[in-house]
């Protein structure tokens, strides 16, 4: 599946009058093209490039919290962006890293019930939960980890979602057998083939999804 193309309209909206040109290259180019480009770099990197450069440079203002609200939208989590901001003092200097830990701290606040919910959440479950899911994070609505389970006779992989995560709907293409079985190991979640109502998933339901069958799941 292809990323959708990045819809921003910033530019136009705050200087579109003013200065017409500036706004379609933010809006058009910088993430219509440039942002939007997740065969070369997916959007976690972006995210981490983009951080990495306006902290390094002083830049603590409305700017770098839109994009540190994006980097948390594409996967970077509270202990990631503190280890992250941490290197950065190194280089750009200590009060740059405290600047941008006070605005950080804003965005990623909610996290710390969320880093509790989690560990317990783990605790119901036989499988680890893993790593962020970065590597298919533009196929998914909201975050989700990754862990890889077995790669022998049959790929198995746990997905978990976090509350109102999704993945975006999609086809498991295939001219012979194929498709994708879903087991529910812990917490709910719902499946939904197109044309057909949500059907909810628990611990124990096992769902088999024929290929070249247009569906969700989260």
């Amino acid at each position: 599946m292809e990323q959708e193309k990045i819809v921003q309209t910033a530019g136009r909206d705050q200087l579109g009058a003013f200065a017409p040109k500036f706004a379609e290259l933010n809006d058009d180019v910088l993430f219509g093209e440039v942002w939007s480009r997740t065969n070369k770099l997916d959007l976690r990197d972006r995210s981490l490039v983009t951080i990495t450069s306006l902290i390094s440079q002083g830049m603590t203002d409305n700017s770098l919290v839109y994009h540190l609200r994006s980097a948390k939208k594409n996967g970077i989590s509270r202990s990631e962006i503190a280890e992250i901001i941490t290197h950065i003092g190194f280089y750009a200097g200590w009060p740059k890293a405290w600047a941008a830990f006070n605005l950080a701290k804003g965005v990623w606040t909610e996290d710390t019930a969320g880093e509790d919910a989690k560990a317990a959440f783990q605790r119901e479950m036989i499988f680890p939960i893993g790593e962020p899911n970065t590597a298919y994070v533009q196929y998914f609505i909201g975050n989700s980890y990754l862990a890889f389970i077995s790669d022998k006779q049959i790929p198995i992989a746990n997905v978990t979602f976090e509350p109102r995560c999704r993945n975006n709907w999609h086809i498991h293409k295939a001219t012979k057998d194929g498709g994708q079985m879903l087991i529910g190991v812990a917490g709910r979640g719902w499946y939904q083939e197109e044309g057909k109502p949500a059907v909810e998933i628990l611990p124990g339901k096992v769902i088999h999804i024929p290929a070249n069958v247009k569906h969700w799941h989260g």
